[in-house]
């Protein structure tokens, strides 16, 4: 038992420290694209549109999310204490991923109905903050078996999980691909050399496959956890690289 016991603690330090050294290139990496792109969402004039509004908002998100990696990747090398900041840190990760999620399905829907956008942007941030503040006690110090990692034998709410899992993935999921179904079908009417629609297209596509690319993983690791013994090192940050990189592209044709 104690030789097992010594085996997991190695393997525990060394997935800690392939952890931390994948977070370093992250970590670099979205800082300067979400500085490259909020600067282009700033500086074009119709950033103050519904599109603007949204991007600037997904940008702002991830780029929050990525100036905390560092306390990540210090408690991957050098394990943080277990204490209040850690609840801040575990909320602060949870709000950005969500405000992503959430900001990802306005931007689908503005683009089938073309609504307003800053109302909903403040309702989204004002929403998952509550929903923190309600469920708090899931991730205080007591729960923590690291300051980003909760106890395995202490699995979320049952009412969190099915919160996280239907209404922040499944119902997202299901509203991105109709309106971007919706969008294609109706814009595969419009004149096929349109440069207008080739961009409206392209922004709708990268949207749908980021939000696929960057929340499945993270939510079927939700589900396995609170079923089975979980598997280490499910959930990443990557989504806050992938997101503004897809985006700024698209941007750059959109608003020229």
């Amino acid at each position: 038992m104690f030789t097992s016991f010594n085996c997991s603690l190695r393997l525990g330090n060394l997935v800690d420290t392939l952890q931390g050294l994948a977070y370093s290139p992250v970590f670099i990496l979205g800082f300067l694209v979400n500085a490259a792109a909020l600067r282009a969402i700033i500086s074009k004039r119709d950033s103050r549109t519904d599109t603007g509004i949204y991007m600037f908002n997904l940008a702002i998100s991830d780029f929050t999310l990525v100036l905390f990696l560092p306390f990540r990747i210090n408690d991957s090398f050098l394990c943080l204490p277990k204490t209040k900041l850690c609840t801040f840190l575990i909320y602060m990760h949870f709000i950005n991923m969500y405000a992503s999620i959430l900001t990802t399905i306005a931007i689908s829907v503005q683009r089938y109905l073309v609504i307003r956008g800053g109302c909903c942007s403040l309702t989204i941030w004002v929403l998952l903050g509550t929903l923190c503040a309600l469920f708090q006690e899931n991730n205080c110090p007591d729960k923590l078996w690291k300051c980003y990692e909760r106890c395995k034998n202490l699995p979320l709410q049952q009412q969190l999980i099915v919160i996280l899992i239907v209404f922040g993935f499944l119902v997202p999921l299901l509203i991105i691909v109709f309106c971007t179904s919706q969008v294609i079908c109706i814009l595969s009417k419009v004149d096929e050399g349109s440069e207008e629609k080739k961009r409206i297209v392209g922004i709708v596509t990268a949207n749908m496959i980021v939000f696929i690319v960057c929340y499945t993983p993270i939510h079927v690791g939700l589900l396995v956890n609170y079923f089975y013994k979980p598997p280490p090192n499910w959930i990443a940050a990557t989504n806050c690289c992938f997101d503004s990189i897809g985006y700024y592209f698209l941007l750059k044709q959109f608003y020229l």
